[in-house]
């Protein structure tokens, strides 16, 4: 492993304990009081808890172990020892976090009050929807259905937000047969509030997820399109394709660089171009998809030709 390769891997363990944080902020301290059902492993462990007294975190744990071992062959140990590791720190820190939650009389404190719940259940997804993209964009998972939403992800063109609602959708409707939750007035209420809470969370998902993947066409045009280039590969590690033109009334020769980036990487971009040639000429336009090397994998089934 490189020292560049380490860093990135040191970035991502980083990023991804800081998303675990965020989760289990959002988790304790704005769903779990207020008894909202979600979706996901975690979802899972509060109706087991709601039930039964029996703590969120070992629930999460043992199925999330039983699920790891499933999927190893599948997603490989590089992606799995991120989950591995998130497995444990999200255990740790639901201990820690509930611990801090919980008043002396053994009711969770609620930070927005009684009658609150809907506006808790907003802000909670929220908060646990950008938590679970930046463990996503960090190469890891909170495991889970996380893990099998990364499997259908792998092989088929499904978002993880609509492969997560898909799951989501029946362990939500799972709390509608459980008759200690009370009268069906409430279990249907249990059931309506879950299912917001996996709306606003995998739309959270995807929204942050999409804004940090959009992608951008440069077309620049410049007499120093040699240094421009150089420059842009160098700092960027991005390939470039040298386009041939003319122009219109001049008729004269030009060189135009084409250039497909990440939209976060556009002011850096445009810093190098003003630096070379502050007269150079640029268009930038976004664009629906980029795939291939460095960015997303085309993720279609080909037909196998006959031999």
């Amino acid at each position: 492993m490189t020292r560049q390769e380490l860093l990135y891997e040191i970035r991502d363990y980083v990023n991804i304990t800081l998303g675990l944080m965020l989760y289990t902020f959002g988790f304790t301290v704005f769903l779990l009081p207020y008894e909202i059902v979600t979706g996901g492993i975690s979802g899972v462990g509060a109706i087991v808890f709601y039930a039964t007294k029996f703590p969120v975190q070992y629930t999460f744990f043992i199925i999330n172990a039983i699920l790891i071992i499933a999927a190893l062959k599948i997603l490989g140990w590089k992606f799995l020892t991120k989950t591995i590791y998130a497995t444990f720190a999200l255990t740790f820190f639901l201990e820690i976090a509930q611990g801090i939650v919980v008043q002396p009389d053994g009711h969770f404190y609620k930070l927005l009050g009684e009658g609150n719940d809907f506006m808790s259940l907003v802000l909670g997804c929220m908060i646990t929807g950008t938590a679970l993209a930046i463990v996503f964009l960090n190469n890891g998972s909170t495991g889970g259905t996380d893990i099998v939403a990364a499997v259908i992800n792998k092989y088929h063109n499904i978002s993880l937000g609509k492969a997560l609602i898909i799951i989501d959708v029946c362990i939500i409707g799972s709390s509608m047969f459980i008759s200690s939750f009370g009268p069906i007035q409430n279990r249907c209420q249990m059931v309506v509030f879950g299912l917001c809470t996996m709306v606003i969370e995998c739309l959270m998902l995807d929204y942050v997820m999409y804004w940090q993947r959009q992608s951008v066409q440069f077309l620049i045009f410049s007499k120093k399109y040699q240094e421009i280039a150089h420059a842009i590969a160098t700092s960027t590690d991005h390939t470039m394709t040298i386009l041939d033109g003319h122009g219109y009334w001049t008729g004269k020769p030009t060189k135009v660089i084409c250039l497909l980036a990440k939209k976060r990487e556009s002011l850096h971009i445009f810093r190098l171009i003003k630096t070379i040639d502050p007269n150079a000429f640029v268009s930038q336009s976004s664009v629906i998809g980029v795939y291939g090397e460095g960015f997303d994998q085309i993720k279609v089934k080909v037909k196998k030709k006959k031999g």
